[in-house]
């Protein structure tokens, strides 16, 4: 299983950013994708999560704000956040669980400048 990240960077307060992750040598259609986060200083937390019949949860402090999807016909998963603040700066992790093993991508920074 791999799971690469892209779509990170530098975007200012307000500003918008989608995320995407590539996933491969996992059956997609099965099973559910997360997207975690660790900020500077801090544990890692889960942001939102896409469960096989496309349920959708989000931690509070970016509920309204993000939205995660996923496109079966591409095998991505992607995050698209929407009025960033600067707390949110933070290396954003694409997961799965799969045979009991946990699978990480390696992550893609968002940096958001107050």
């Amino acid at each position: 299983v791999q799971l690469v990240e892209s779509g990170g960077g530098l975007v200012e307060t307000g500003g918008s950013l989608k995320l995407s992750c590539a996933a491969s040598g996992v059956t997609f259609e099965i099973g559910s994708f997360a997207w975690y986060r660790r900020a500077p200083g801090k544990e890692r937390e889960m942001v939102a999560e896409i469960s096989e019949d496309g349920s959708r949860q989000y931690s509070d402090s970016v509920t309204g704000r993000f939205t995660v999807s996923k496109d079966n016909s591409k095998n991505v998963v992607s995050l698209q956040m929407t009025s960033l603040k600067p707390e949110d700066t933070a290396v954003y992790y694409c997961y799965t669980f799969r045979w009991a093993v946990d699978y990480w991508g390696e992550g893609t920074l968002v940096t958001v400048s107050a």
